[in-house]
């Protein structure tokens, strides 16, 4: 897949689903707060959900040209889609605490997300926004390292996705620079969630 290729899928994508965008990313980010605010507990991963099934459904298998778009994002993020709906309903009441410092920082950046592909000299459509597969990604491990309870394959599906921020330089996308940086917070969540494991047993 070239860069060129990459960036025609993006301005497709945003041309015709910028809508459906706005309305999404305003029931995500309200669910969250409810999660956060411990009003709707299971909110915040049950939209999580929505959001990576619709990427999966929407950006991959409508707009997607590529075989490495139709053969590896879409089944991944149709998993990481239906793991977030079962935890909203297997843990409905696991708690979502406030976020630490390094999630603060994670949710910044992706909250400058389009404000750094602007920076970096695109327009839309063919820029990054915040319903896209990276940001969602990046999103996802900001929230959902704050619940006790994590879903080992849902934390390491998020983490290789993360870790394919390293495209940033292939592609001339350098904001999914924090993308990268989420997968390496999800590492480190990953090992710390094995090294809990082994002292539970």
């Amino acid at each position: 897949m070239n860069a060129q290729a990459f960036w025609n899928v993006i301005g497709n994508y945003n041309r015709q689903t910028w809508i459906i965008q706005i309305v999404l990313l305003i029931v995500v980010m309200s669910a969250i707060m409810l999660s956060y605010n411990q009003k709707v507990k299971w909110a915040a991963k049950f939209m999580l959900g929505i959001a990576n099934l619709f990427i999966g459904i929407v950006f991959f298998a409508l707009y997607g040209t590529e075989p490495i778009q139709k053969f590896f994002a879409l089944p991944l993020y149709l998993i990481c889609g239906g793991l977030f709906l079962y935890e909203s309903w297997r843990n409905k009441d696991d708690i979502l605490d406030k976020p630490n410092a390094i999630q603060k920082l994670l949710l910044l950046l992706f909250g400058i997300y389009p404000v750094v592909s602007i920076a970096l000299g695109n327009s839309f459509p063919q820029m990054v926004t915040y319903i896209m597969p990276c940001p969602i990604i990046s999103l996802s491990i900001a929230v959902y390292t704050g619940y006790k309870r994590k879903n080992k394959a849902l934390l390491v599906l998020m983490t290789i996705w993360g870790l394919t921020g390293i495209k940033s330089v292939i592609f001339n996308a350098y904001e999914d620079i924090i993308l990268l940086i989420c997968g390496i917070y999800g590492i480190i969540l990953f090992v710390d969630e094995m090294r809990k494991s082994k002292m539970i047993r």
